[in-house]
């Protein structure tokens, strides 16, 4: 009696599982799928030299063909590496992005349209980040970021309103070149916003006014300054954050794997007991001859 039947799948999805992992997570293959994404971001700027394009035309089809073949082989491999835990792989947004970018390129509607699939080729761009610790934070952070950016966005927006308005209200008149209508009034605030032009409106203001520099004043400060630090005060703490998440996701991936590490001995050693059970069982009932002699005494 056999006990490797009721293991043989699992255990070919672990040896599996376990030989994609050490080729993904050996240095060697990062280097590759890096240098495969830096070839396409060239092959992908030298397409714009129509000159260049038309006279190497089959060669960087055959580049690009020879990329995306790469590309899938790479993400074959990480799901492989996920086999004895096909889940974990859909949980990771990385393999849903890559998966998404490359997976895209064999659908006939994308690789007809010329511009689509320019657009994919370019996104693989961004998979540069699965390889830099630095620049996945950073992405991240921005992500992380969004509903606090779009916040400080109406914020400013009601602040530029508000000032629109006053402005146009006095000095329209005086300054039509800047404040003659709400927008050139919004237009003016926003560029004063990053400081430009600012001593053309002061002074424009300061031939119908001295009151104009309170208005000025009051504006930059709370737009340059205020809003500026808001924002970057915002950014800041979602770095925090995306740092955090990810030392949290990498400890936890420490304790899988011990988890697992430990797991495996425990199972050999069941393995091991069931089978000497099996053994104890078969050697403690009678043999052939010994039941033949007591059917002949009955």
């Amino acid at each position: 009696m056999s006990v490797d039947s009721g293991w043989g799948e699992p255990s070919s999805r672990r040896l599996l599982a376990r030989r994609c992992r050490e080729i993904t997570e050996a240095r060697w293959f990062a280097v590759a799928v890096m240098s495969l994404i830096l070839v396409n971001a060239v092959l992908l700027g030298l397409e714009t030299y129509s000159g260049f394009a038309a006279e190497w035309r089959q060669a960087l089809r055959l580049a690009e063909h020879l990329c995306l073949t790469g590309f899938a082989v790479e993400i074959l491999l990480r799901f492989g590496a996920h086999a004895d835990r096909p889940r974990d792989f859909f949980r990771d947004p990385w393999n849903l992005f890559d998966l998404a970018v490359v997976a895209c390129a064999f659908l006939p509607v994308v690789s007809e349209n010329t511009t689509l699939l320019r657009l994919l080729r370019l996104a693989r761009v961004l998979r540069t980040a699965r390889f830099l610790p630095q620049l996945r934070v950073l992405m991240v952070a921005v992500a992380r970021s969004l509903p606090g950016t779009l916040s400080f966005l109406l914020v400013g927006a009601l602040l530029l309103y508000v000032y629109a308005m006053v402005g146009w209200l006095f000095f329209h008149e005086s300054d039509p070149a800047h404040f003659g209508s709400l927008g050139r009034a919004l237009l003016t605030l926003l560029l004063l916003m990053t400081l430009d032009g600012l001593g053309d409106a002061v002074h424009a203001g300061l031939a119908y006014s001295r009151w104009t520099l309170l208005y000025y004043g009051a504006y930059v400060l709370m737009a340059s300054f205020v809003l500026v630090n808001v924002l970057i005060g915002v950014v800041i703490n979602s770095l925090e954050e995306a740092k955090e998440l990810e030392q949290q996701e990498a400890r936890e991936e420490r304790e899988r794997g011990g988890q697992a590490g430990r797991e495996l001995p425990e199972l050999r050693q069941r393995i091991v007991a069931a089978r000497q059970a099996l053994d104890d069982l078969e050697q403690s009932l009678p043999g052939p001859q010994a039941q033949l002699a007591d059917g002949g005494r009955r």
